[in-house]
C-alpha cells in the first residue's frame, strides 16, 4: 500500500481516501474534479492593506524630501530633513520583507473556498472543502495520483 498524502484529517493511500470520519475506496471514486467557490474579499483587502503598508514609509520619505526642497530654509536644515527622509525610506526595507512574507502566506491561504468532488455510486459527493489553497492542491494532486495508479478513470 502506497501513502500519497496524510495529515490530521485526510489520508490518501493506494486503496482508500479518508476525510475525517468518512472513508471511500479509491476504486469507488469516478470522475474526480474540483470546484472553486466565490471569492472572499477579505483576503483581497488584506493583501491591498499590506501593499499600502509597504508603500507608506516610501511615500513619507518622498514627501519629506519634497517638503525639504520646497521650504526656504538653510542648507543644514534642508540636509537634515532630507537625511531623515532617507532614513525613513531605508526603514521600509526590513518592514517590506516582513510584509512580503505575509503576502506570500495570504496566497497560500487563498481567497476562495475550494471543493473536491467525485462521483460515488453515480451520485456527486463533496469529499473536501477548504480555503487553504496549498493544502487543497496537495490533496488534489495526491488523489489524482492514487486514482491514476489504480486504473480508475477520473
Amino acid at each position: 500500500m502506497v501513502t500519497y498524502y496524510r495529515d490530521a484529517t485526510v489520508e490518501i493511500t493506494s486503496d482508500r481516501l479518508r476525510v475525517g470520519p468518512a472513508g471511500y475506496p479509491i476504486s469507488a471514486l469516478h470522475r474526480v474534479w474540483h470546484r472553486r467557490g466565490s471569492r472572499r474579499w477579505s483576503g483581497v483587502v488584506n493583501r491591498g492593506a499590506l501593499g499600502l503598508l509597504m508603500l507608506g514609509p516610501l511615500v513619507a520619505a518622498t514627501f519629506g524630501i519634497l517638503v525639504a526642497l520646497l521650504l526656504e530654509t538653510s542648507i543644514a536644515v534642508t540636509a537634515a530633513i532630507v537625511a531623515g527622509s532617507v532614513v525613513v525610506g531605508l526603514a521600509a526595507v526590513p518592514v517590506a520583507d516582513l510584509l512580503l512574507d505575509q503576502v506570500d502566506r495570504s496566497y497560500d491561504r487563498g481567497t476562495r473556498e475550494l471543493e473536491l468532488w467525485a462521483l460515488i455510486g453515480g451520485a456527486p459527493v463533496r469529499l473536501l472543502h477548504s480555503t487553504d489553497a496549498r493544502r487543497f492542491n496537495q490533496i488534489y494532486r495526491a488523489l489524482q495520483r492514487a486514482v491514476e495508479s489504480s486504473g480508475v478513470r477520473s
